[in-house]
């Protein structure tokens, strides 16, 4: 049976009408209601409202494009504030720009926002109503779509390796140490993917999916929107080495997970926004037990770790083998909404994570932080930037990859 149609879509217990009440606003309306949280996630932070691009109907306020073009990442490289307010009106203004800010011009000259309008015009609505359902059964899994989209984007580019099984010929990133009994949503995937094969088949790739669904799972938490440029294709091959290698973890220290980072085209800024995704989520007790009682052999918890929060995850995760895979919040405070506690929760010596907490050892992290945990909106609105730029790593496009019938195989 096809998934319900989406009348509300926020799963924190207050009701927000659909995206489709969007479509009508103006960027200029977007803007003028862009005053809080609330508002900014109905505009979707950005004027890009009605999930296809939005046609200005008259030139944008000079000063919120002057407001707009300090927050670009490296925007004055390639273009200067009065050829950004002489755009066409048809061309996007804020975070949908950089889509092809972090492409090659060739890459960018394959992938598209509406890629699919006319080979698959249904694919939105059919990725929304999957998530929807999905998220309705699972309140965890707005955070599995997410982390499973980037550890897919992390091992060698968005490819939608991680979808798949094992092989005579590879062993994949499904049982490497990151995702092993920990990344989730696989079922999910698939079964966006039957329905998008019913209504267009062989035409959307799996990857463009999973970046479809973390984007919509977000969005649905309350969190911000972002574009996506379509038409990635599906990689023929999977490694386990290479997501073992390439995917951060969170025992390793903040500079060599920053250095994983970089290598990749992200930065220390992506570092600490894209944590910020662990406002959302849960993780094993065997990720962060030591912290508990025995921080760096010493027999003793680490001592900086607020002590209620101590004591709550000594109830969880009691000191026994037997609770590795014991489940706690990465945000005990807000679980199941995207916003910035987390960052809150790290100012308070709170952080769940060893890795997370280490960025308030860090000045430059640690400002950063702070910033957040002060100005959600800011946060968002960066969130969204960032994930504009891991959505574009090591993309293939043409006659690269394939279009996948099943996510866990290749044809």
């Amino acid at each position: 049976m096809d998934p319900p149609q989406v009348e509300t879509m926020d799963i924190s217990g207050k009701s927000y009408p659909p995206i489709e009440d969007e479509q009508d606003k103006t960027a200029d309306q977007c803007f003028a209601e862009d005053t809080n949280f609330d508002s900014s996630r109905r505009c979707s932070l950005h004027a890009e409202v009605n999930r296809g691009g939005t046609n200005y109907e008259q030139s944008p306020d000079p000063e919120v494009v002057a407001e707009l073009a300090a927050e670009f990442r490296s925007v004055e490289a390639m273009f200067t504030l009065s050829a950004i307010m002489n755009m066409e009106s048809h061309m996007f203004l804020t975070y949908p720009l950089i889509c092809f800010l972090f492409l090659s011009s060739f890459v960018y000259g394959q992938l598209d926002y509406k890629y699919y309008d006319t080979t698959c015009p249904s694919l939105i609505k059919i990725v929304r109503n999957g998530v929807w359902s999905a998220i309705s059964n699972d309140t965890r899994m707005p955070a599995s779509l997410l982390r499973l989209h980037f550890h897919d984007c992390f091992v060698n580019g968005c490819d939608g390796s991680i979808l798949l099984d094992d092989t005579s010929t590879f062993t994949g990133e499904k049982n490497a140490f990151p995702n092993r009994n920990s990344a989730r949503g696989y079922e999910v995937i698939d079964a966006i993917k039957a329905n998008v094969e019913k209504a267009c088949p062989s035409t959307v790739s799996c990857t463009d999916i999973l970046t479809l669904a973390a984007r919509e799972a977000i969005y649905l938490t309350r969190g911000p929107f972002w574009s996506v440029c379509l038409g990635r294709r599906d990689s023929l091959t999977a490694s386990q080495n290479a997501a073992n290698d390439q995917l951060p973890s969170p025992f390793e220290p903040l500079v060599n997970i920053t250095a994983k980072f970089v290598s990749k085209g992200l930065d220390v800024k992506d570092v600490v926004v894209l944590s910020g995704a662990h406002t959302l989520g849960f993780a094993q007790c065997s990720t962060f037990k030591r912290r508990l009682f025995d921080f760096d052999g010493s027999g003793n918890p680490e001592p900086t770790l607020d002590s209620s929060l101590l004591g709550s995850l000594r109830s969880v995760c009691p000191n026994q083998k037997d609770s590795d895979s014991n489940l706690a919040p990465l945000d005990a405070v807000t679980i199941n909404r995207f916003d910035n506690v987390y960052f809150k929760n790290l100012m308070n010596n709170s952080g769940l994570l060893e890795s997370d907490q280490a960025l308030m050892n860090d000045n430059t992290t640690a400002a950063l932080v702070s910033n957040f945990s002060k100005y959600p909106y800011l946060f968002s609105k960066e969130f969204a930037a960032s994930m504009v730029k891991l959505i574009n790593i090591g993309v293939l496009t043409g006659q690269n990859g394939e279009i996948r019938k099943n996510c866990r195989v290749v044809n």
